[in-house]
């Protein structure tokens, strides 16, 4: 609440004013009760007095105009007047600019000069208007530290994300690259194998085409130069070679005997022994 002191009722000041000065003031009075502040400042300012009365009652007509800034100048300049009143108004400006700690500064002088009601309850409302202020600054921090960390959080989820992605994309790409690596030597495998495969075959069918020959040769084995296809072992041929012998020494031997004339004798020719004589053979 601002205290009023308007210039209207100060004896001094129409004492030392002119007929002019009265009507002046009279409309500035005027002005302020029909709401009209900055009228009514301007009217005040207008007077050729330099009273810190008049300062004192611009300073009213200004904050009623919601002018903060330029009533605590007009108040600051009102020295003379009754400070703990000029002091009470500079509170209430500082109050309506929010700066708290300055109301209180000046509330607090104003009731070390004098104990007043209404500056007592200006006080405890700026103190609780400081404290609602600091607690809403504290929720507000809170609330912004709580917000800091639910971005920061989503960033790391993000960048966590991010990371998982890359993990998966590079174990996708390890694998396809271990997969294709699998597949390229299964490949190989099978190629090497199908090659050892087809080498085996035609060993196998080598080894089968030796056996055989083999086998031909050993059925039909080949004659000597000059001798005649006979179609037996070789072993038959040798026994009948020796035979053919023993028959050639025993026609030579008949022959030989022939012409001695002596009796003939008989020989059997087996496994290269001499024949025995016959038991029923005459003697000669």
């Amino acid at each position: 609440m601002i205290k009023l002191m308007l210039l209207i009722l100060s004896t001094g000041a129409l004492l030392h004013a002119g007929l002019t000065d009265f009507k002046t003031i009279k409309e500035a009075n005027q002005a302020y009760e029909a709401k009209e502040y900055g009228k009514s400042a301007a009217l005040l300012n207008s007077l050729d007095t330099k009273s810190p009365q008049k300062q004192y009652d611009i300073g009213n007509a200004l904050y009623k105009d919601k002018k903060y800034d330029e009533a605590i100048q007009a108040y600051e300049k009102a020295e003379g007047v009754d400070e703990a009143t000029r002091l009470h108004n500079i509170g209430n400006s500082q109050f309506q600019k929010k700066e708290l700690d300055q109301a209180i500064e000046s509330y607090e002088k104003a009731l070390k000069l004098k104990e007043d009601e209404d500056t007592k309850f200006n006080l405890e409302l700026a103190k609780k208007q400081k404290q609602k202020e600091e607690e809403q600054k504290k929720q507000e921090q809170k609330d912004q530290e709580k917000q800091d960390e639910k971005e920061n959080d989503k960033e790391k989820n993000k960048d966590d994300k991010k990371d998982q992605d890359q993990k998966q994309n590079k174990d996708q790409k390890d694998q396809d690259k271990k997969n294709e690596d699998q597949k390229n030597k299964d490949q190989d495998k099978q190629k090497k194998d199908d090659k050892d495969g087809k080498k085996k075959e035609e060993d196998k069918k080598q080894e089968g085409e030796k056996k055989k020959s083999d086998s031909q040769k050993e059925k039909k084995p080949q004659n000597k130069k000059g001798d005649k296809e006979s179609g037996q072992p070789k072993e038959q041929k040798k026994m009948s070679k020796e035979d053919k012998l023993k028959e050639q020494e025993l026609k030579r031997l008949m022959k030989k005997m022939g012409q001695k004339k002596t009796p003939t004798m008989m020989y059997q020719m087996g496994e290269g022994e001499k024949g025995q004589r016959s038991e029923d053979a005459k003697p000669w």
